[in-house]
């Protein structure tokens, strides 16, 4: 398991934290995702065998949101 931190944008309220972290705790190979709205990054726990960065970043897109991975 690995974890990655993203920076996203487009967020308006802590209910589309919520809604991003529904999403990718949805995936296959996800462990965890939190969320911050105040921060304005989630950080997701993943298996990198089982799920890559370009999947991540397609779902967070899907919910509607922007993201770019942040250096650890």
């Amino acid at each position: 398991m690995i974890k990655k931190k993203f920076k996203i944008t487009d967020m308006h309220c802590s209910s589309c934290a919520l809604t991003i972290d529904m999403n990718l705790e949805d995936l296959e190979g996800v462990k965890a995702a939190k969320t911050s709205y105040a921060k304005g990054e989630t950080e997701i726990e993943f298996d990198p065998n089982k799920l890559d960065e370009q999947q991540i970043l397609a779902t967070i897109k899907k919910s509607g949101y922007s993201a770019v991975p942040l250096d650890s």
